[in-house]
């Protein structure tokens, strides 16, 4: 049997160090005591995960449409958003993440409100104690309000024109997701003020880890918003959990992984579920992700529609601006599902 590799100790090291960096390097043969998350980042292979033709939603038959939005996640084709642009905003995020570090220590994080935010992060584990997550981020609020990082150049126009054809794609999905449930067409758009949505940008750099068992990119959490939507440069990592077991996400090229987020959640009064899911890393390439999470308005109020609490007789979550949803969130630093939970009403049967 093989010795056992002692984790490494590395003192000092910041709470927003990059994590690029700290991979690179030709001494590092163990995950760092910092970095320690004992996990099983095995993944049953899944072919439950339907691949979903964007233009069925287009279709007449009602029960086609049904179908297809019966559960959300999938990986989306023919969507609409040209293969060169989704190859662009990856290349223009991979350049961002090349950046000396004194570029990308421009934008650590001052507080949950910041519109730009660079670093790696961190959470608390079972045990109380600060672990740092294997990955470094960039993200950014890019709806109603444009904003993006002065380097490198092109991805300003990369990410502006990526904005703007997901929200067209999320328009379309909400419009179809709110038939589904019995809405009145324009309910979704004009309860959740959709002209104004909040959308935010985050890019994911996940370099290759010595002892992948032993760290974690992201761990188990659900996203705010309504629709999450990601993509990658070809290395798998994504893992969704159902029926308390972790299964691998391998969407095909060029489609987009769609994902349910809290906030259709608590529209659909509970009939939509939030996708618990988590990012596991490997020992041979760097993954890349650029995820666009989409919701409401800022200064919308998000509650369970109305017409459904109707149907249920009472709601069973309580309601809550958007935006003090996503900063709350975000100031938790994915701490699971607990900003969900607590807005949960709980009453006896």
């Amino acid at each position: 049997m093989a010795p056992a590799i002692a984790p490494m100790k590395l003192s000092n090291l910041p709470e927003n160090s990059f994590v690029k960096a700290l991979a690179e390097s030709s001494t590092l043969n163990s995950v760092p005591s910092q970095f320690s998350f004992a996990n099983d980042s095995r993944g049953s292979h899944s072919d439950s995960i339907p691949i979903v033709d964007f233009s069925l939603l287009a279709s007449d038959n009602p029960d086609q449409r049904a179908k297809v939005l019966g559960t959300l996640t999938m990986p989306l084709v023919n969507h609409g958003i040209p293969d060169s642009l989704l190859k662009a905003i990856i290349d223009a995020s991979l350049e961002y993440f090349e950046l000396p570090e004194a570029d990308k220590r421009r934008y650590e994080a001052k507080s949950a409100s910041d519109p730009i935010k660079s670093g790696s992060g961190s959470v608390i584990n079972a045990a109380n104690h600060r672990v740092h997550l294997w990955r470094d981020f960039v993200k950014s609020y890019v709806h109603p309000q444009f904003h993006c990082p002065d380097k490198p150049q092109k991805l300003r126009k990369v990410l502006a024109e990526f904005s703007e054809k997901t929200r067209s794609v999320l328009r379309k999905l909400l419009q179809d997701i709110g038939e589904n449930l019995g809405l009145e067409k324009g309910y979704i758009d004009d309860t959740l003020k959709l002209d104004s949505c909040f959308q935010l940008y985050a890019a994911n750099y996940y370099p290759p880890c010595p002892q992948p068992d032993q760290a974690i990119g992201i761990p188990a959490h659900t996203d705010h918003g309504l629709l999450t939507f990601l993509i990658h440069n070809g290395v798998a990592g994504l893992q969704i959990q159902h029926d308390g077991k972790w299964f691998n996400t391998n969407s095909p090229q060029n489609s987009i992984l769609v994902n349910t987020a809290d906030h259709l959640e608590i529209f659909s009064n509970g009939r939509y579920k939030s996708v618990r899911h988590r990012a596991v890393v490997n020992s041979e390439a760097t993954r890349i992700s650029v995820v666009m999470a989409n919701g409401a308005a800022p200064d919308a109020i998000v509650r369970p529609a109305e017409p459904l609490v109707e149907q249920d007789g009472r709601p069973f979550y309580q309601p809550m601006k958007f935006i003090e949803y996503v900063e709350t969130m975000l100031s938790n630093r994915l701490e699971g599902k607990s900003n969900l939970d607590c807005i949960k009403i709980q009453q006896d049967d």
